[in-house]
């Protein structure tokens, strides 16, 4: 359609004119997970391609799969609002992903392919779904790992720094 690049284009930035209401602090602790979930979407792309589960008709650059506009847009800002309204209360994270995932899936998609921008082919909506909720899954587990592996390691430097400090003179 002819405006099809134009909208893939606003689907890709104008996630990003929130980031300055999201502060610096919370932006550092969740962008490693939002980086993490994007390239979860990039793969979850390629095998799609490949098992033909949906159709990219359009891109915004012909080198460039059309998933990148959602990948570096509402996927990406999306889960870094998401966690940071979340984050530590598990269920409430499932039910806002099921929330923003449910109206992607049933009312975005269908505009989506009445642009003629994707499509799904050998994949049916509740099927997505699925995979959006994987997704979720992975996105607080890396999150959660993340935390606590900081954690871990903040206390082995102190255990460490304390057990260096005792007196070898027993």
């Amino acid at each position: 359609m002819k405006y099809s690049k134009p909208l893939l284009l606003l689907i890709m930035i104008l996630p990003w004119f929130t980031i300055p209401l999201f502060g610096e602090r919370p932006f550092k602790r969740f962008l490693p997970s939002g980086v993490f979930i994007s390239l979860l979407v990039r793969i979850v792309n390629i095998i799609a391609k490949k098992r033909k589960w949906w159709w990219w008709y359009e891109t915004i650059h012909p080198k460039l799969s059309g998933v990148f506009p959602f990948m570096l847009g509402p996927f990406l800002v999306g889960s870094l609002w998401i966690l940071k309204w979340t984050y530590g209360k598990f269920f409430r994270f499932m039910m806002l992903n099921f929330l923003f995932d449910s109206f992607f899936t049933y009312i975005v998609v269908p505009y989506l392919t009445k642009f003629g921008i994707v499509s799904l082919v050998r994949m049916k909506k509740i099927q997505l779904m699925y995979v959006f909720t994987v997704l979720s899954l992975l996105l607080y587990i890396f999150q959660w790992l993340k935390e606590n592996i900081n954690r871990l390691l903040i206390r082995f430097q102190t255990i460490k720094r304390f057990t260096l400090r005792e007196d070898p003179k027993v």
